[in-house]
Parts: structure tokens; C-alpha cells; sequence
């Protein structure tokens, strides 16, 4: 079987203790490799199964908005981020499941982390952990509890010492979803 490389980590923006946890967790992994680390953030929360609020907008609104909510991105991580430069930011107004898939198609990450605000939380509109799971590429979940938990679906626990993770405190989600 070939090993999986990767060159990029993808973080979807969450404006939480959790999301500032995942945020410095894909960081360092990032640093640490010296890869590209994307931030995707997603006009609708998909943290939020019924924020929908932008859906029924013209185009020329949602343009206004992403260029506004890109600015408060690129703010805000770029502060966490201190001196490293391999951040790029996108602001997508798909709906997250199939921007990232479509993302992940084109090679912007190759792992991502989320935030983990708590356990049965929602991300595209399903249970958090049932995203993670679905995914095609190994998802890290960072939280809920503190900085040093990790969840991990099973594609990621494949690369336990790719992502850093070897003598830390991680679970694979299979065993919390059975």
C-alpha cells in the first residue's frame, strides 16, 4: 500500500476556544512541515444546521459579504499565525460538504482539522463525528474538553506520526460513534 503524503492541512474557521485550538494544532502542524495551511471559512456556519441565511441572496450581496467576512478571516488568523507565511484564506459560499470534497479534489489539503466544540455537535448539517467519519481524507477533531484532545476518523489514525500524534491523547472516532 503507498503511503499518504501530504503537502497542505485545510482548517475550517471556528471562532471558539475549540476552533482557536484546532487553529494552533493545524499551525504547528503546518510549521512543523513547512506545507501550506488553507483556511476555509463558509458563509453559512456549518457548525450551525440552520444557518441558511445567505442562500436567498443575489450574488452581488454575497460578494459584499465574502469580501467583508474575508477581511475578518484574514484578521483574525493572521494574528495566531505570528511570522508564518504559508497561510492562504478562502471564503467559500458553497455549502461546506461539497466545497470541501471539491477542495480536497484539488489538493488544497490533504488532512483537515476542525474544532470540537462538543460531543453531537453539527458540521454540514450532520453529527460532527458522522462528518469525520464519511470524509474521504483523515479528519483531526480538536476539543471538546481541552487543546490536547484529538479525535481522529480512520484515515487519520493511519498517519498517527505524520500528524504529530504519536504519545498523545487521541481516540479514534469509531470507538465514540459505535
Amino acid at each position: 500500500m503507498a503511503a499518504l503524503t501530504f503537502n497542505a492541512v485545510g482548517f475550517a474557521a471556528h471562532y471558539s476556544k475549540q476552533g482557536d485550538w484546532a487553529f494552533d494544532y493545524a499551525l504547528k502542524l503546518s510549521e512543523s512541515a513547512k506545507m501550506q495551511l488553507n483556511v476555509f471559512h463558509f458563509l453559512s456556519d456549518p457548525y450551525d444546521p440552520s444557518d441558511n441565511d445567505y442562500e436567498k441572496l443575489a450574488y452581488k450581496e454575497l460578494e459584499q459579504i465574502a469580501i467583508q467576512k474575508e477581511k475578518e478571516l484574514r484578521f483574525y488568523y493572521d494574528q495566531r499565525a505570528g511570522e508564518y507565511l504559508k497561510v492562504g484564506f478562502r471564503v467559500c459560499y458553497d455549502k461546506s460538504w461539497t466545497e470541501l470534497h471539491r477542495c480536497l479534489l484539488i489538493r488544497e489539503f490533504q488532512v483537515l482539522v476542525l474544532g470540537y466544540p462538543q460531543f453531537g455537535s453539527h458540521f454540514a448539517k450532520y453529527a460532527i463525528e458522522e462528518f469525520a467519519e464519511k470524509f474521504i481524507s483523515p479528519v483531526v477533531l480538536v476539543g471538546p474538553d481541552s487543546p490536547d484532545q484529538f479525535f481522529l476518523n480512520h484515515q487519520a489514525v493511519q498517519l498517527v506520526d505524520k500528524l504529530g500524534l504519536v504519545n498523545k491523547n487521541w481516540i479514534e472516532l469509531e470507538a465514540v460513534t459505535a
